[in-house]
């Protein structure tokens, strides 16, 4: 796939990292040359040294054949522009936009074909607040992700000693949990991926990912670890985008306060939020922190606009005894450094954000995709097509699909029917299939499987 990236920022150069190691043509467009050096560096593609909207820099950048033009600069107007340009000169097929502006969002009409021909709208803003969010209401999880509309949830939870299934075998989830039905789809043990087999042994500390209906999924992670206290108390660092953004999204739900050190901003944010307590202060201030009872706050999510003050803030807030905190972080090589003990979840706006791209660069009929474990895994929601003549897996049974190495298939949604995935359940046309992909490196395999043989059409 040819695909242009305008904008070399912390997205676009997340995701030209993903993309190139999967064979497509990336060509990054940005106007500083020292930042596309360094990237041309790390990675193998082209980069073009220009304004990402003009005509001629995207004629450079060959945008009259290009598969994608993905516009993800800082400027909401030159990602709205740059896709108007590929639309009327190029006939660029498909135009991602990240439009960033509440004003431009609350108006549908505007990104349509005949008024701004964006067909994929990204805003990276909205993905993570409505990450977090799912976050809260799962405080156990380490990780949320909604497939088939909300109908099935990915769940990632860490295994604690002491939880019933803890030394046990996989096959033995369904005796502790009669009428629940789920599917354990990957184990990460220290850093390295497990295949769950029936006689697969989970022990403390596994990351254990698991598929199942939503309504089912606190049943699934008592099993696994006892189950929090459900969450009354959140306390927010940073009042920017996405911290106003989260404190509306809750404040009907829990009690809410909102810590943000500028005074303007401050007053503004309390205009705005009708029943979160609004603070003037530094989130890092331990005075502060005491004097608004951190000890008896359930979640404190620290999401300022400096990854440096979110570390100490959470690290700190932890320390004076929140049950659990998260960092907005957006250096990935922090990641894996800050998420431990001290931090109970790193949360990554590239990846949240690739994700949601990825969807629209997969072959075949893709509805979803998650990242996972900094892109090295994936969950992917295909839609089957055909018959079992001219599919791979329509009319088969899951153990008869060949499927790539460490691939499962965790559920099958058909209509509003949610089916746990077993070996004899057997996929039909128009199905929902969620699939967990533990190396990216067969991605490639995995789309054939679902791409229907020409005699289809």
């Amino acid at each position: 796939m040819k695909i242009i990236i305008l904008g070399a920022g912390q997205v676009g150069s997340s995701v030209a990292q993903n993309l190139a190691s999967e064979a497509n043509d990336i060509t990054v467009v940005d106007s500083r040359p020292e930042i596309l050096r360094e990237l041309q560096d790390r990675i193998d593609i082209r980069t073009i040294v220009g304004a990402a909207s003009h005509p001629e820099v995207l004629t450079r950048a060959g945008a009259e054949d290009a598969d994608m033009i993905l516009a993800v600069t800082n400027s909401d107007e030159t990602n709205m522009v740059a896709c108007q340009v590929a639309y009327t000169l190029f006939h660029t097929p498909i135009k991602v936009a990240r439009v960033r502006a509440q004003p431009y969002l609350r108006y549908p009409k505007l990104f349509t074909q005949e008024a701004l021909p964006i067909d994929v709208l990204i805003s990276p803003e909205q993905l993570v607040t409505d990450y977090i969010s799912r976050l809260i209401e799962q405080p156990e999880a380490l990780q949320v992700l909604d497939f088939a509309g909300g109908r099935v949830q990915l769940v990632a939870v860490r295994a604690v000693q002491g939880g019933p299934l803890v030394g046990q075998e996989l096959r033995e989830l369904k005796q502790h949990m009669p009428g629940i039905d789920a599917r354990v789809a990957a184990i990460f043990r220290r850093g390295r991926a497990i295949l769950p087999q029936g006689d697969t042994v989970i022990e403390a500390n596994d990351e254990v990912f698991f598929v199942a209906a939503r309504k089912d999924i606190r049943a699934i992670t008592s099993e696994l670890r006892d189950l929090d206290k459900p969450v009354k108390r959140v306390m927010i660092a940073g009042g920017g985008n996405i911290g106003l953004r989260l404190a509306e999204s809750i404040e009907a739900r829990y009690q809410v306060k909102l810590i943000d050190c500028d005074a303007e901003t401050a007053r503004r944010l309390s205009e705005q939020l009708d029943r979160a307590i609004v603070l003037l202060g530094d989130a890092a201030d331990e005075e502060l922190l005491l004097e608004e009872n951190i000890e008896n706050t359930d979640v404190f999510c620290a999401l300022t606009n400096d990854e440096e003050a979110n570390i100490l803030s959470a690290m700190l807030a932890k320390r004076l005894g929140a049950r659990k905190v998260m960092s907005l972080i957006n250096r990935p090589s922090y990641v894996d450094l800050v998420q431990s003990e001290a931090i109970d979840i790193a949360i990554s706006p590239q990846q949240a954000t690739i994700g949601s791209l990825l969807t629209h660069v997969r072959r075949g009929d893709v509805a979803a995709v998650h990242s996972l474990r900094r892109g090295a895994a994936e969950a992917i929601e295909a839609v089957a097509h055909g018959d079992n003549k001219t599919s791979k897996v329509v009319g088969k049974a899951i153990d008869e699909i060949k499927l790539p190495p460490g691939t499962t298939i965790g559920a099958v949604v058909r209509g509003e029917q949610v089916l746990i995935a077993h070996d004899d359940t057997v996929i039909e046309s128009e199905d929902h299939v969620i699939l967990f992909v533990v190396d990216k490196r067969h991605i490639t395999s995995v789309e054939r499987l679902f791409q229907v043989n020409v005699t289809f059409f």
